[in-house]
């Protein structure tokens, strides 16, 4: 995917909304580019914190990559333990936390 190739370089640059709507756009077209898929990855797991991610956008990005069934283990860990780390994880919408539940039963993560 040309797209994908003159994207990855730029990735480090993103914002998390950013990221988040990239990833989610791939697969809701049902493109997976697994080199984007492991860099968007790694630059998420780099972070010292995933504070600056809203629930939408967490939930976004482990969707997208279990709908493409992209592998990212170390992803799906720096997200379940931030996740699990909140303390307003009952404020969450019903919706966005019943992707979260679907994305890491669907990538058996």
């Amino acid at each position: 995917n040309h797209l994908a190739e003159k994207t990855i370089p730029l990735l480090g640059t993103f914002e998390p909304q950013e990221l988040s709507n990239m990833l989610w756009a791939y697969s809701t077209l049902d493109i997976s580019n697994s080199d984007l898929f492991q860099k968007a990855g790694d630059i998420i797991v780099s972070l010292d914190n995933l504070g600056l991610f809203t629930e939408q956008a967490l939930s976004n990005i482990v969707w997208s990559y279990a709908t493409v069934k992209e592998r990212h283990p170390e992803l799906f860990k720096k997200v379940a333990d931030h996740v699990v780390s909140l303390d307003n994880l009952d404020k969450f919408p019903a919706e966005t936390l019943s992707n979260i539940l679907w994305a890491y039963a669907s990538a058996d993560e």
